[in-house]
């Protein structure tokens, strides 16, 4: 099996604890060539922890990208550098895995959904909701229509962001307490969610979105509460609390009601999807939590070497993130939203 020698853009929390645990467990596929952050020490950290040589260590990405005994590149930034790093990788003409969300603005989302067209290389958006086994479970029960016809879905997201930026979790980053993006903490996570929804259901077709302001620098709103249609006649109804905290277990989920069950996960690290019949039976369906990060490098490794397509691509995350603009402009706009008008999901570029 040819192993792709990566190189890796910012060396902080998301590579840490998300990315080189998969590349651990892919060492027969990947190989971590170069290293960048604009913290070079943090960089040198990762050189020694590597057993990397001293050029292999970077604190300007433009000049890695450049060598011809790199790859592929895995961008891990803020989310406002993200296009314009993914932009000057592509322009380099290396394949690209890249955070997500792509971009910190409408326009730079749209440019991100065209890049893989414009330089002709392929890209592929680590969003791990959409590789996810859970995710891939619900989705299939609900194409094989394992409880019936679908007719609605609740799901409610709670974080306690003030309580997690005092811990050493992601919120913490200073970066993320004085976005440079619209919604704030709302967009930077709940992207993720919409993307599994779209992944279950299909592209978001309406939205209407109310708001309970928020003072405080990380979010516009300490809630977000969104109606949303999809194809089929599903409807549902999405709930986001970043302010505080869901103490009652089971917590409310994601929950699917069709005319022969229903569908229940509590949280994405529970472990088990369970299957509830309208004839008094269930079953419960296990699955390993947060094999997303896994499964997108398989993914990326054979795209790099040709064996298959992105499963995910910049036009999938661009619609994911216009169905997030589209519920801010709700609010404020206090109107219907049709997505559909948006061309949040066109012909794919790869």
């Amino acid at each position: 099996m040819k192993k792709v020698r990566i190189g890796i853009i910012g060396t902080g929390m998301a590579f840490e604890r998300l990315h080189y645990p998969a590349y651990e467990q892919l060492q027969d596929r990947f190989e971590v060539a170069a290293v960048c952050d604009v913290d070079r020490e943090k960089a040198k950290r990762w050189q020694q922890r590597l057993g990397l040589r001293e050029e292999d260590v970077y604190d300007d990405f433009r000049k890695m990208i450049t060598r011809e005994d790199i790859d592929a590149f895995d961008i891990m930034v803020p989310i406002e550098l993200n296009f314009e790093t993914m932009e000057a990788v592509a322009k380099a003409g290396k394949p690209i895995l890249c955070e997500k969300p792509v971009a910190a603005t409408k326009e730079e989302a749209r440019a991100a959904r065209d890049l893989p067209k414009r330089f002709n290389v392929p890209i592929v958006i680590a969003e791990n909701y959409r590789y996810n086994d859970e995710n891939n479970i619900i989705r299939d029960l609900v194409r094989t229509q394992k409880i019936g016809t679908v007719y609605y879905f609740i799901q409610n997201r709670v974080i306690d962001v003030p309580q997690d930026m005092l811990k050493d979790k992601f919120p913490a980053k200073e970066w993320r307490h004085h976005p440079e993006f619209p919604g704030g903490i709302f967009y930077d996570t709940a992207v993720h969610d919409i993307a599994a929804l779209q992944h279950i259901f299909g592209a978001v077709q309406k939205v209407h979105a109310v708001g309970v302001d928020h003072d405080a620098e990380f979010a516009p709103y300490a809630v977000v509460q969104a109606n949303l249609t999809f194809p089929n006649n599903i409807t549902g109804q999405f709930s986001f609390f970043c302010a505080g905290k869901e103490m009652q277990r089971p917590l409310i989920g994601l929950r699917i009601f069709g005319t022969e069950g229903m569908i229940y996960l509590e949280e994405r690290d529970c472990g088990t999807v369970n299957v509830a019949y309208n004839d008094g039976s269930s079953e419960q369906i296990p699955y390993k939590p947060q094999m997303g990060y896994y499964h997108e490098l398989v993914n990326f490794h054979k795209v790099v070497t040709g064996e298959e397509q992105p499963s995910v691509t910049p036009e999938l995350t661009y619609g994911d993130a216009m169905v997030i603009f589209a519920m801010l402009d709700s609010i404020a706009e206090n109107k219907l939203i049709d997505v559909t008008k948006l061309g949040h999901y066109e012909p794919a570029l790869v």
